[in-house]
């Protein structure tokens, strides 16, 4: 039997791709190693974005609100990264078309990947990240995942 492809954010998977330049490794997500093909992505890197960068928020709203032009992402400097995060999120769907994913594992708490919660103006809020909700318009399920568990 043909093992299926899922989308992790690659910092789950120990690579350093987070704002920090640091990664998130969890081994909670070994358990699908035997039955998947684990497919790494950083949306952020893929938008166009170095690493380590200025940690970004997205300004009133989440993903959605992104992704229908009602809010932007503003990095620590106020520098507007939208169109980055965006560009990422796209990529990251252009992935999952091409191998026919329907499954993602993100890191929860990020402006892209963000399932559950997200960060604005310093508080942690609900709400998801661009790369989640663009997921979701295009019906892959998205799942968090937040504990760095090693």
């Amino acid at each position: 039997m043909d093992k299926k492809s899922i989308i992790i954010s690659a910092c789950l998977l120990g690579i350093n791709c987070r704002y920090d330049g640091k990664n998130c490794k969890t081994e909670f997500l070994n358990i699908y190693k035997s039955n998947y093909h684990l497919i790494p992505v950083w949306p952020e890197q893929l938008g166009g974005l170095p690493t380590p960068r200025e940690p970004s928020e997205i300004q009133n709203g989440d993903g959605f609100n992104v992704l229908n032009n009602k809010t932007k992402i503003l990095n620590r400097k106020n520098f507007d990264v939208t169109k980055n995060f965006i560009k990422g999120a796209e990529e990251v769907l252009k992935i999952c078309k091409v191998l026919n994913i329907k499954i993602a594992f993100l890191k929860d708490k990020s402006p892209s990947c963000g399932v559950t919660k997200i960060y604005n103006k310093g508080k942690l809020v609900d709400g998801v990240g661009a790369t989640t909700a663009l997921l979701l318009k295009n019906d892959i399920k998205v799942y968090g995942v937040w504990r760095k568990i090693i």
